[in-house]
């Protein structure tokens, strides 16, 4: 990656996204080494500017349905083609070309994501292999993509594929997030976006919601050692405050207000990470 005013910019303003969208996440950032920090929220500032088209600031502004699937669809045409070019006029898009041509993210993790946001405008009720299908493309890409940019970022050489094992334990902890937000969102997808991710309004759904997430997030756990060391305590910190939700949407029946983790529970588990400590798991 090129040193370039540009590319500098792009970059800043890819931190600047995730500054004003995610705490949890802009906390567990910060534990990443500086060599693959700024490459992790480009990748996450092009997945939160997607997500907005088809779930806030588009149908906000006004847009109907065809032409929030258009935005989308033009959002990725200019991600792939500056994926091969080199260059977007689009900040976002551009820092995370720049990382992916660096660390070998490819279409076949791009596309995916894409299909999945354009399902959020066609689908309203999933099954269990809509869901499979929308949780690989939603999340368990976008840990991919971050996986990549652990094993490759400031490489010398051509970028390489992780291990199949960090693979797994990538999509896994994904997966896990993803189904984590969709219990904690459950009743502003069915209100505001009239949508149904998971069937997880009956207790027995709810529960074995729950024991996927348990059983993802252990599995995670056990690879997170293979880590390059200058990722291993960000994913942990990430890993047990997702955990930690997951304990505390297991005592909740799910009606309340939101759950969520207070700020000096969060501090502690990043101290406990920043500390070295491994992941926590539930069924250990």
């Amino acid at each position: 990656m090129t040193s370039s005013l540009y590319d500098q910019t792009a970059t800043a303003a890819a931190a600047s996204v995730i500054r004003a969208y995610s705490t949890s996440f802009g906390l567990a950032t910060r534990l990443l080494g500086p060599r693959v920090r700024g490459h992790v929220r480009s990748v996450y500032a092009l997945v939160r500017v997607a997500d907005e088209i088809v779930d806030g600031a588009a149908a906000a502004a006004g847009l109907p349905l065809a032409a929030q699937r258009d935005t989308l669809d033009a959002l990725e045409r200019e991600t792939l083609g500056a994926m091969a070019s080199g260059f977007s006029a689009n900040l976002v898009v551009h820092a995370f070309a720049q990382v992916a041509r660096e660390c070998g993210i490819h279409a076949d993790l791009v596309e995916p994501f894409f299909a999945s946001m354009r399902t959020d405008l066609e689908t309203t009720e999933h099954d269990s292999a809509s869901h499979d299908a929308y949780v690989y493309g939603s999340a368990e890409v976008v840990g991919l993509m971050c996986l990549q940019v652990f094993v490759n970022a400031g490489r010398p050489d051509a970028p390489v594929q992780a291990s199949p094992a960090l693979v797994a334990g990538a999509r896994r902890l994904g997966a896990a997030f993803q189904d984590i937000n969709f219990l904690r969102d459950l009743a502003d997808d069915a209100e505001r976006l009239g949508r149904d991710y998971l069937g997880a309004d009956r207790p027995s759904s709810r529960t074995a919601v729950l024991d996927r997430i348990d059983a993802d997030l252990d599995a995670a756990a056990l690879t997170v050692a293979d880590l390059p060391a200058d990722c291993r305590s960000a994913v942990t910190a990430a890993h047990d405050l997702f955990a930690e939700l997951a304990r505390r949407l297991r005592s909740s029946d799910g009606t309340g207000a939101r759950v969520r983790v207070p700020d000096p529970v969060k501090a502690a588990i990043a101290a406990r990470a920043a500390a070295g400590a491994r992941p926590r798991r539930r069924n250990a």
